[in-house]
C-alpha cells in the first residue's frame, strides 16, 4: 500500500467505475475515463477560462469553494444567466449538460468533480 500523501493542487484523482481510484498528472480534457476530482489556487478570471462556456455531456458536475468566493454562471438556451454566489465551504451541482463559467470574486481555492470525456468548450460572445 502506497504511503504518499498526494498533492491535490498539482495532479489529478480518477475514480474509475469499477472503483479503482488513483492519481495522475491533471488533465482537465482529452479521452478521459471514469470521474476526474480536481483541486485549484485561482487568483484571475482567466485561470478559470472566465471567457469559455463549458459543458459536461456525459454528466453533471460538482463545483466545491475551499476558500475565497466566486460566482458560478448558468445559461440554459434563450433564457437569461443565473448566477450563483458560492463562499467558502459551499457547493453547488452543474446539472447534466448546462453550460456554465466562473467569475472570481476573489482568490479562491475550488474543487470540482466531474466526468471529464465530452467536454465542450464555447467562447463567450459579449
Amino acid at each position: 500500500m502506497e504511503t504518499t500523501p498526494i498533492a491535490l493542487f498539482e495532479r489529478g484523482i480518477r475514480i474509475l467505475p469499477d472503483g479503482k481510484i488513483f492519481d495522475e498528472p491533471r488533465r482537465m480534457s482529452g479521452d478521459i475515463d471514469g470521474w476526474t476530482l480536481a483541486a485549484f489556487r485561482v487568483a484571475t478570471d482567466a485561470e478559470v477560462h472566465g471567457d469559455l462556456w463549458e459543458m459536461h455531456p456525459d454528466g453533471a458536475e460538482l463545483v466545491t469553494v475551499l476558500s475565497g468566493g466566486i460566482r458560478l454562471i448558468l445559461r440554459a438556451g434563450e433564457t437569461p444567466e443565473t448566477s450563483v454566489p458560492l463562499r467558502a465551504g459551499q457547493a453547488f451541482i452543474v446539472p447534466r449538460g448546462r453550460w456554465h463559467r466562473i467569475e472570481l470574486d476573489e482568490p479562491s481555492e475550488l474543487m470540482s468533480l466531474t466526468l471529464r470525456a465530452g467536454t465542450e468548450l464555447e467562447k463567450r460572445a459579449d
